[in-house]
């Protein structure tokens, strides 16, 4: 079955293609930092595919089912679908809360339709449905109890990350999928951690949008909402400038004032002891203690835990992090691996011999975990549009 995965983000965009189970994977990737979805760009990635001499095919009447990461389902849509007119509408009503992503990805899906043709079958493939099964102690606010009525609840985002790293944990600790207590950390540019008991979410950081829980690259996380009301009645803050600084000038960036990649505050921290660069360990200390607290929390809410997943770019790449909130652990009786933790194989163990909580250093894979779930829908027939 040959599947085309479209995966889009707030400043990439990634075309990844398999003829499956066994075919070589391609992929193709776009980056840009305007703030507007570039989609004079999205053609010619996906055309690549066929087009040139990286081609993997030779018409796009070979692809068999597109399958398109879409961050928000909203209340509706917990469960990969096949793409109607009905849930391309329910995509754009869902945009508003998570607007860097849900517009893009509608773009992509109208892509498709104009570079490849209608008439090949579409999936979309939610990040807030592994969090479904959520219960409503973890999902409901403690608001209003209208709010519910009006779809303002938890969610949980970076649930395809999570859906599988669950899997590759399970095959990593050689044991069912639906018989452990995980810790999923996934730390990009967004940031969240979830609590997976028996291959279940039960509960996430993330909630009614990606805003919530960790500090993240430019985003603040969770922080009291009386200072957003501060800020409106005392400096006169509009909704507009408000959504600004918490998504995009807050977080790691906003701290240090140098960034939200980890990898130049690590940098800015290595040089010494400029104030710039004592801004760059505030930011990196605050990163580690919140993180280490959610992870806490996590622990809690399972009773236990019988190992802590670290996946995405941070999670895969940042040894000193892994570190720091391992060493906060080991009242579990969890010992890292110096060596390992230090040039981890990925989809490694990194606990030293003897330790009681497993450390898996898991690549993200979203791509193959969308295309997966994109042959469980190959008998639902496409839509007539």
């Amino acid at each position: 079955m040959k599947i085309l995965v479209l995966n889009g983000g707030s400043s990439s965009f990634k075309c990844w293609f398999q003829d499956m189970p066994d075919g070589k994977p391609w992929s193709a990737r776009a980056d840009w930092k305007t703030p507007a979805p570039p989609q004079d760009l999205l053609g010619p990635l996906i055309q690549s595919l066929w087009q040139g001499e990286a081609r993997a095919i030779e018409s796009p009447a070979e692809i068999d089912v597109v399958g398109h990461r879409i961050v928000h389902g909203g209340p509706k849509y917990r469960r990969s679908v096949v793409i109607t007119p009905e849930v391309r509408a329910a995509i754009v009503e869902q945009a508003e809360f998570a607007p860097a992503h849900n517009r893009l990805q509608l773009a992509a899906i109208e892509t498709v339709d104009r570079v490849i043709g209608t008439g090949v079958r579409q999936v979309a493939v939610f990040d807030t449905g592994f969090h479904a099964t959520l219960e409503p102690a973890a999902y409901v606010y403690p608001g209003p109890y209208e709010w519910l009525d009006r779809g303002i609840r938890r969610y949980g985002f970076h649930g395809i990350s999570v859906q599988y790293s669950t899997g590759r944990a399970a095959g990593l600790l050689h044991v069912p999928k639906d018989s452990s207590r995980l810790i999923v950390c996934h730390l990009g540019n967004g940031a969240s951690v979830t609590a997976v008991a028996n291959g279940k979410s039960v509960d996430t950081s993330m909630g009614f949008t990606p805003l919530e829980g960790l500090m993240m690259g430019t985003r603040s996380g969770s922080i009291d909402p009386s200072i957003l009301v501060y800020l409106i009645r005392h400096e006169g803050y509009s909704a507009d400038r408000m959504d600004e600084i918490l998504n995009r000038k807050s977080g790691l960036a906003g701290v240090s004032g140098i960034s939200g990649d980890m990898r130049e505050i690590l940098e800015a921290i290595e040089k010494g002891n400029q104030r710039g660069n004592q801004r760059a360990r505030l930011a990196y200390d605050i990163y580690a203690h919140r993180l280490t607290r959610e992870i806490g929390a996590m622990l809690a809410v399972l009773g236990g835990v019988d190992a802590l997943v670290f996946t995405g770019g941070i999670g895969e790449n940042c040894a000193p992090l892994r570190a720091a909130v391992c060493g906060q652990l080991a009242f579990l009786g969890l010992k890292l691996d110096p060596a390992k933790n230090a040039r981890p194989e990925l989809d490694q163990n990194i606990a030293a011999d003897g330790s009681s909580v497993q450390v898996l250093v898991i690549r993200a894979d979203e791509d193959s975990e969308i295309a997966r779930e994109c042959q469980r829908l190959r008998s639902t027939p496409p839509s007539r549009e």
